[in-house]
């Protein structure tokens, strides 16, 4: 299984340094030059990988960590997404209306035709999510959303991996709601940070 984080921002560092910290390669990329990063991402260490887009969406499971606004154009770097799983970690405070009143998520996965696609590690702010996962003999806790059973179950055996606790929601219309960053209102799980306890 090969991994990428598309974005390098505060978020895609903080994911980058997760698989850092439990010893997982990953490609980084962005619309930029991986020149331009390069030193950043050596930096966190040598299993992150500097690439550029197009070699990055040739990885098997893809987090998104863009700017919502450019997600778009993420999309456009491949024709069909098929075989791909989407891990969707951004937000927006974009209105429904202009989410053609659907969760984020699933208008995210209108423009990625054929990726199975996951809410995740979405709802904790940077400056937490760069964190250890480990609080005091617990795990910090990741929410999963997904219309694909099996989708979501590969993304949690990764959460776990990264050290993470993984709560699956259930569906993108239920799961993804509580999660999501909208207008100005907030899914009510949205920034909560919780640590489970075996």
């Amino acid at each position: 299984m090969s991994y990428a984080i598309i974005g390098f921002g505060k978020i895609g560092y903080a994911l980058a340094k997760a698989f850092a910290r439990s010893g997982i390669e990953v490609s980084v990329a962005t619309t930029r030059d991986p020149e331009s990063f390069a030193s950043d991402a050596a930096a966190i260490g040598p299993g992150i990988i500097p690439k550029t887009l197009a070699q990055a969406v040739k990885a098997d499971t893809i987090f998104l960590a863009v700017r919502f606004e450019s997600h778009p154009e993420i999309a456009k770097a491949l024709p069909n997404w098929k075989g791909k799983t989407i891990i969707d970690a951004m937000n927006t405070l974009a209105p429904l209306e202009e989410l053609d009143d659907l969760p984020s998520s699933v208008f995210v996965a209108k423009a990625f035709s054929g990726a199975r696609l996951v809410k995740g590690f979405n709802h904790l702010v940077a400056a937490v999510l760069d964190q250890d996962p480990a609080v005091h003999g617990g795990r910090r806790v990741v929410f999963l959303a997904s219309d694909d059973d099996g989708a979501a179950a590969e993304v949690g055996a990764l959460a776990e991996k990264l050290g993470f606790a993984p709560i699956n929601l259930g569906g993108l219309s239920e799961g993804g709601l509580l999660v999501h960053a909208r207008g100005n209102s907030w899914g009510q799980l949205i920034f909560k940070d919780l640590v489970k306890f075996k």
